[in-house]
């Protein structure tokens, strides 16, 4: 399975974690509705920074995009928070914006959110 690239640094300052519940909800004429759980395993979304120190690593991590992993492909990922090494992808296989930080984008970030099954 392909891997992030060493060169791209992953920000998670202020990021978090959400998943959706996968609940099946069925209100009731009286009292509370009643519940029960519609998925096995959820989606975990992890919205996250990329960060590229070098001009040359945003024309890399293109090439590693369009190429290895072809856009929607999973590959490897190192869990900051549980420390356990995921299989994600990119939500929706969107990689936004890149943005300089610097001129001449020898710095530069996307901004992503990362998608895992729990």
């Amino acid at each position: 399975m392909a891997a992030l690239p060493d060169y791209v640094c992953i920000l998670l300052e202020g990021a978090g974690e959400e998943f959706d519940p996968g609940v099946v909800v069925s209100e009731m004429e009286r009292g509370l509705a009643k519940m029960r759980v519609g998925q096995s395993r959820v989606v975990v979304e992890v919205p996250a920074s990329m960060m590229f120190y070098e001009q040359q690593d945003t024309i890399s991590f293109d090439t590693w995009y369009f190429q290895t992993i072809k856009r929607i492909g999973f590959f490897d990922w190192l869990n900051p928070r549980t420390n356990q090494l995921l299989s994600v992808r990119f939500k929706g296989g969107n990689i936004g914006k890149l943005v300089p930080v610097t001129s001449g984008y020898a710095l530069a970030k996307r901004d992503v959110t990362l998608q895992y099954l729990r």
